[in-house]
């Protein structure tokens, strides 16, 4: 019987290498641009909402108040056309035997097409700042027509000045202002961080149709978004208008805008009325050039005036600027504020073609002491000219009326669908459902230092341009801080933190 083999040692095998780690991609940052724009563009619809709302409301209003005034101050306003008229010193005699010997003349605005009247203005202890009594004259007969209150360079009567405070200032003067301005501020802000929004959604290529009309087949959440999206797009020219030009009205921001145009010297010329040899003041009293915004927001005041006017004055005095470079039917013709002051002639048509020269004439001589020209303008003085013109839709009549109050009535519609949008995204189940979802916070938190530092830098270039944004922008940015951190807060023993 043989032996078995012995069992020798078995063989070994190195044990398999550990498969090596895959490399781990570079850690990207999560988006916080867009994320950071869409909180301010829904923060400041929320709270701003309201005041862009009013502010559009009335500015639809003010576009079409021109042609009501036509109907409702009819009697004031037209009288029987005639083949001849009497001449303005007839007409002066008519208007102040109704004011008053002791009436102090402010201007007068001949009738400018056959069946207008004329206007004979004087002031008041009772009147607002800016505001004139205007006794209406007709031209053929020196029948006088009416007497009421107009204000400004626009000449409006008390229609269009209502619906022009509600639109400035709410009725509540000075302080009534802040939310004019800053629905006009606000407004780009908002439009601006609207079209960025719409541009990302673009590049996105997800049923870019629904960009540029409403989907009308939608429902709920997404057919708001659709209308809000597709009448935004169609808007953001005309808001941004809306913006820029209001600025230019507003009290802390047009003083802003008025130093920058006087320190670039893009203001219109100033007329002299400075007689030669007089002694006293008034070197441009009464002659300084129109305030582009008179009329509207905030015009300027109304000269003194006098009681004292030789009403056979203002025929020579027209008759002279005819010569010369006054040749529209719109003209606004001042006794001098002084002895040393002349007589002033000033077209007032702002309709395209913008007619605004004005001549300064020495009454006693009847002699031109000065002309500017709107020819002779700098061109930023013409472009606030037409801006403004266009603002006040006077610039181009009625089609221009009809499309401020189609922009107006869209940007009202934006703001009530944006408030329609955020009910829509409120928490399912019922909870918290009396308001809508925000949108994200802690967008800021998440940026690079120089995404920091480019917020901050053009949160300071706007607080310094426009004090009263500023100061909102901070004063949102503080509260939504605190909301945020209250609603991160651990309400207890292992709560996890909510954010918002």
């Amino acid at each position: 019987m043989s032996a078995a083999p012995e069992a020798g040692p078995r063989p070994t095998t190195p044990p398999a290498a550990a498969p090596a780690a895959p490399a781990r991609p570079p850690q990207r940052r999560d988006p916080w641009l867009m994320p950071l724009v869409l909180r301010l563009h829904f923060l400041a619809g929320v709270l701003v909402g309201p005041f862009i709302l009013v502010a559009a409301l009335t500015g639809a209003a003010y576009a079409v108040s021109p042609t009501l005034e036509r109907v409702i101050y009819d009697d004031e306003l037209r009288a029987p056309v005639t083949a001849t008229t009497v001449p303005l010193a007839d007409q002066v005699d008519a208007a102040r035997a109704v004011a008053g010997d002791d009436a102090a003349l402010v201007a007068v605005r001949p009738a400018p097409r056959p069946g207008d009247t004329t206007r004979v203005m004087f002031a008041g202890d009772d009147l607002l700042e800016g505001q004139t009594r205007a006794v209406f004259v007709d031209p053929g007969t020196a029948q006088v027509r009416g007497d009421l209150p107009v204000y400004g360079t626009s000449g409006s009567l008390p229609l269009r000045t209502t619906i022009s405070d509600l639109h400035r200032s709410l009725g509540l003067g000075d302080v009534g202002r802040a939310y004019s301005e800053l629905a006009a501020s606000w407004l780009g802000v908002v439009v601006l961080g609207g079209l960025a929004l719409w541009v990302a959604r673009w590049r996105r290529g997800r049923r870019r149709r629904d960009l540029v009309r409403p989907d009308l087949r939608a429902s709920g959440l997404r057919r708001s978004v659709s209308w809000h999206a597709s009448i935004g797009a169609w808007l953001v020219l005309g808001a941004l208008f809306l913006s820029a030009t209001g600025i230019t009205w507003s009290q802390f921001g047009g003083e802003r805008v008025t130093a920058l145009r006087a320190a670039l010297s893009w203001q219109a010329p100033t007329l002299v009325t400075a007689l030669e040899g007089a002694s006293g003041a008034g070197a441009t009293a009464g002659g300084a050039a129109p305030d582009a915004h008179a009329g509207h927001h905030g015009g300027a005041p109304a000269a003194p005036g006098s009681a004292r006017v030789d009403p056979a004055g203002f025929d020579a005095v027209l008759a002279v600027a005819r010569t010369e470079n006054v040749d529209t039917g719109l003209v606004e013709i001042r006794p001098p504020a002084d002895d040393a002051s002349a007589w002033t002639v000033t077209e007032i048509q702002r309709s395209a073609p913008t007619q605004v020269d004005s001549v300064a004439v020495d009454g006693s001589t009847l002699e031109v002491v000065d002309r500017v020209d709107f020819a002779d303008h700098p061109v930023m003085a013409k472009l606030a000219r037409w801006g403004v013109d266009a603002h006040m839709g006077v610039l181009f009549g009625w089609p221009n009326q009809l499309l401020l109050v189609a922009t107006a009535l869209g940007v009202a519609t934006m703001v009530v669908l944006g408030y329609v949008m955020w009910w829509q995204r409120r928490p399912a189940g019922g909870r918290g459902a009396a308001v809508g979802r925000p949108a994200p916070a802690g967008a800021l938190a998440r940026a690079p230092w120089w995404g920091t530092g480019l917020v901050v830098l053009v949160g300071v270039g706007l607080g310094a341009a426009l004090p009263l944004l500023g100061a909102s922008l901070v004063a949102f940015v503080l509260v939504d801080a605190l909301v945020v951190a209250a609603r991160t807060r651990p309400t207890g023993a292992g709560a996890s933190p909510r954010g918002a």
